[in-house]
């Protein structure tokens, strides 16, 4: 879990400087006032768009981890576990791929992701198939 609200705190933090140096930009361009500053200001604007939408979507990732319970004993795989299977570990969270931790490798996934779908109410030895692949769930913690 802490892994996942690093990676998402920085993607919040890289696209508010972002838009800080877009909006810089634009009065910066503002003061010159020319045609070719008007064109480029649309680019701008649209960058500015473009960074806002991947903000709120980061913002709204943010929400979504802070639901995430991780005291829950649970045998049956849900949102905030951990699953171990004989090909890789999952975690499942939000979607933001491969996590690194200690000599450890897990991908974390939403439950809403095709295998985040497989994994659903899964449990230790329970198999499951995904892109040509058998999977054994070996832990669920």
């Amino acid at each position: 879990m802490q892994k996942c609200n690093e990676y998402v705190d920085k993607r919040i933090a890289d696209y508010k400087n972002e838009i800080q140096l877009i909006k810089e930009s634009i009065a910066s361009n503002d003061q010159g006032n020319s045609e070719d500053d008007d064109a480029g200001n649309g680019k701008l604007f649209n960058d500015l768009e473009k960074n806002m939408e991947h903000l709120n979507d980061a913002t709204k990732t943010k929400e979504h981890l802070k639901q995430i319970k991780t005291n829950i004993d649970s045998t049956d795989a849900m949102l905030g576990s951990i699953v171990k299977t004989n090909i890789m570990n999952f975690y499942i969270s939000t979607s933001i791929g491969k996590i690194e931790i200690d000599d450890d490798t897990y991908f974390a996934i939403s439950l809403n992701s095709p295998i985040g779908q497989l994994l659903k109410n899964k449990c230790e030895k329970d198999v499951f198939e995904f892109n040509q692949k058998k999977y054994l769930i070996t832990e669920v913690i």
